[in-house]
């Protein structure tokens, strides 16, 4: 029998030992750790920080990477840790996607060995936090305009401009800072091309403020960022993959376990709404019984399995290389915009104690207007699989 009475199609089935141990594995760390004080994280806006280095032990910062100390596990085994995470917390997945799928990702993608050895491993067992420093006051969904600058001083570099809703960034040790650099090209040519830079939060000039206030993703950390004349050494830019490709497959990386996060959140207002639909009795009855009651169950499971089947399909493509673009689009703006149409209805089920933080629904459902911001909007993804079918770029 499946784990989960949601799981009405047995998807269960398709997971090999290996991957359900590292979701259960999770899942348990879930339960244990964050399910009890979550309520109280979110409403106090806190980001328990205390976590942070038993998520290192579990292995999921960095989990797919290969060597440099992390975990090397499948592209599926990550998947399936982050829907556990979400069912916990988008806000607390959110620290294992910017730390692995950005961070370390932009490194490992984009760096030389020298950079992956003095940082991976580091950051792998949680003794480096990183943040990455993409999205500016006035570019999110058009990265091409920021506004941030490098310039070449000698040996040195300067960096100058502004980076908003940037995640962990008020706890990190180092920043990925994209900016726009001159770039010398295999002619000799010069030209301004985006390059990443690993920049130490300590450096003069750097300034990091949280974004306090927030109606979503309160067990969390978004920060501003300004950087005034920030010299760092020349050896601090990421050497390869000049250009927005760079950030952008780091972005793919996130929005693939997006996917994944999306549908536990939803599994997990379900299951809320399931149980209460038990033990709440009215009109003589459980609210269970009832027919409209029953539909929204429905309605909600048969979405979120087939949203699961796409995470799924998602994994298998990544693990045997064939996974496009296009396909992470699918995922994360089906699943995103499915996820938190579940979670509202999940709510109507539970009533006016709903709105409180002993239930789930509600608190997922608004972390999820960011995580369905966040990593492209639907609009974008809409573009990027509308280009794929017609071959028209349709973003201008």
């Amino acid at each position: 029998m499946p784990k989960h009475p949601t799981d009405l199609l047995n998807i269960e089935s398709h997971f090999t030992a290996e991957e359900l141990e590292v979701r259960d594995r999770t899942a348990d760390f879930v339960d244990r750790r964050i399910r009890p004080n979550i309520g109280t994280w979110y409403e106090n806006a806190v980001l328990p920080v205390e976590l942070i280095g038993e998520m290192a032990q579990l292995g999921l910062f960095g989990m797919h990477l290969h060597g440099y100390g992390c975990a090397g596990r499948s592209a599926t085994e990550y998947g399936l840790a982050m829907q556990e995470m979400e069912a916990g917390d988008s806000g607390l997945r959110t620290v294992v996607s910017v730390q692995g799928s950005l961070a370390m990702s932009a490194i490992y993608k984009n760096g030389s060995e020298e950079q992956k050895n003095q940082w991976l491993p580091k950051m792998a067992a949680g003794e480096v936090i990183g943040a990455f420093g993409l999205t500016e006051p006035t570019a999110g969904s058009d990265p091409s305009s920021m506004a941030t600058t490098a310039r070449r001083d000698g040996d040195e570099w300067v960096l100058n401009g502004q980076k908003r809703w940037i995640g962990l960034a008020s706890i990190a040790q180092i920043v990925i800072i994209w900016a726009k650099a001159p770039t010398e090209g295999a002619d000799g040519e010069i030209t301004e091309k985006v390059r990443g830079f690993i920049v130490p939060t300590d450096t003069a000039g750097f300034t990091v403020s949280d974004i306090e206030q927030k109606l979503s993703m309160r067990a969390s950390l978004q920060c501003d960022i300004t950087m005034e004349e920030v010299r760092l050494p020349a050896d601090a830019i990421l050497p390869n993959n000049p250009g927005l490709r760079g950030p952008f497959a780091c972005l793919s990386e996130a929005r693939y376990g997006i996917a994944w996060g999306a549908m536990g959140a939803a599994r997990d207002s379900i299951e809320a709404a399931l149980e209460y639909a038990s033990a709440r009795q009215q009109f003589d009855r459980p609210l269970s019984g009832y027919q409209l009651t029953q539909k929204k169950l429905t309605d909600m499971t048969v979405e979120l399995n087939k949203g699961q089947l796409i995470s799924l399909q998602l994994g298998r493509a990544k693990d045997a290389g064939t996974l496009e673009d296009h396909m992470i689009s699918v995922g994360k703006l089906n699943n995103c915009r499915q996820a938190i149409e579940i979670c509202r209805e999940a709510r109507t089920i539970l009533g006016g104690n709903g709105i409180t933080t002993d239930y789930s629904p509600l608190r997922h459902a608004n972390n999820l207007e960011s995580v369905r911001t966040y990593e492209g909007t639907d609009e974008v993804h809409t573009l990027i699989i509308g280009h794929r079918l017609t071959g028209e770029p349709a973003f201008r």
